[in-house]
């Protein structure tokens, strides 16, 4: 193990864990992790193999079957799994936070009936804010869900759904107009929608048109989703209150961000240990080019990024973990993980020099998968609000 994984202060337990979750990630994942992703092809194996390690219910409490593991826990394997291959802890992020909504927000009709099938990945969640002309401003949500009688019809177009053909359990945020409010946030709700796996009318009224062609983050399927007139009922209305949605859905993403962060970590410590790995088998003008200080003081620079971006996401997990606030901290993490991957991965493409480029080399993966982390559970610009405003609620002036 290198100092970059160190993991001091966890019981034996999590150690033991973490470890098989390494020894998966190089024995099942790393081999064919590029392979699979130069063909956009979903990694079927490795999905199945992570059901039989209890991954999928790894946060799921014992009494609804899973592993009942902290947050912290969680976050250690998910940037394990980053690490040899950055789409399929997205795979698990999706899915985690539904049944993390389901748990903090779910009736216990619904806890019952969704948590223990979602611990062994029998039913695989998907979670749906966005929509084509969206963007960050959620408040301007189009699809809606209208009341008729005892049943509500929801019309609208989602967008950007990670697992979005895979899943059987969609978590969807929509306009439910309840009245007057003084907040259009007020005026949201989040519902529980069932659907089977794959492309086109998954269920009535809701069609999955197919997978969206992205840069990197190939593997997992992004889709739209599709809503015309789609019937669901009180009971998949999350928390039975409609109302809720928006709140419930920042609790969720709220968490999401900490996931991202230590997606962001495990990918920065590929890049880096690529980048280190070529540095010693290269030679220019007669000597290794980790000898050329230009390359040592890149290696420096890298390591020391991935060290602090790793101590920021383990303070966040901490933090929710012992039910502390930590948006502040969550925002922190997400933005200095996500744009020091950017930098970490982008110095490990420039000591491979052409190679870099060339897509028999691994770091061509990276290049094109760390984009998407500096974007997924909100911008750069969208961090740095959450953490001013954070700031100014704890330095108020005197």
């Amino acid at each position: 193990m290198s100092r970059l994984q160190t993991t001091d202060g966890l019981s034996e337990e999590q150690h033991e864990l973490i470890k098989l979750v390494r020894e998966f990630v190089e024995e099942q994942i790393l081999p064919v992790a590029t392979e699979l992703e130069h063909r956009d092809e979903y990694p079927t194996d490795i999905v199945e193999g992570m059901k039989e390690m209890g991954i999928f219910g790894l946060m799921i409490p014992e009494e609804y079957g899973g592993l009942g593991e902290s947050l912290l826990t969680y976050a250690l394997v998910v940037e394990e799994i980053a690490r040899g291959w950055m789409s399929v802890s997205g795979i698990i992020n999706t899915h985690f936070i539904v049944a993390y909504l389901i748990l903090q927000h779910g009736t216990e009709e619904q806890k019952q009936r969704y948590l223990p099938r979602m611990a062994t990945g029998e039913v695989r969640g998907a979670f749906s804010m966005s929509e084509p002309g969206l963007g960050s401003d959620v408040a301007a949500i189009r699809t809606k869900a209208v009341r008729e009688g005892e049943e509500w019809i929801v019309t609208g177009q989602k967008m950007w759904l990670t697992n979005g053909g895979s899943s059987n359990l969609v978590a969807v945020l929509v306009r439910t107009d309840l009245g007057e409010s003084e907040s259009p946030y007020k005026n949201m709700s989040t519902f529980l929608i069932e659907k089977e796996s794959g492309f086109g009318e998954t269920a009535q009224g809701v069609t999955v048109p197919g997978k969206i062609e992205k840069m990197g983050y190939k593997g997992v399927d992004t889709t739209e989703l599709i809503f015309e007139g789609h019937r669901t009922s009180d009971a998949q209305l999350l928390g039975g209150v409609p109302g809720k949605g928006f709140y419930q859905m920042m609790d969720g993403v709220e968490v999401g961000r900490v996931n991202v962060a230590a997606r962001a970590c495990g990918l920065s410590r590929r890049a880096f240990e690529l980048g280190i790995a070529y540095s010693q088998q290269r030679e220019t003008f007669g000597k290794k080019i980790a000898e050329h200080q230009g390359i040592l003081f890149r290696l420096a620079d890298m390591a020391t990024k991935v060290e602090a971006s790793h101590q920021m996401m383990v303070k966040a997990a901490k933090l929710k973990d012992a039910g502390e606030r930590n948006d502040l901290e969550a925002g922190m993490a997400k933005y200095l993980a996500s744009e020091n991957c950017a930098d970490v991965v982008e110095q490990s493409f420039r000591i491979h020099g052409g190679y870099g480029y060339s897509k028999e080399y691994e770091i061509e993966r990276l290049y094109r998968e760390a984009p998407m982390l500096l974007i997924g559970e909100g911008t750069a610009e969208i961090q740095k609000m959450i953490i001013g405003r954070r700031l100014l609620e704890d330095y108020k002036a005197r």
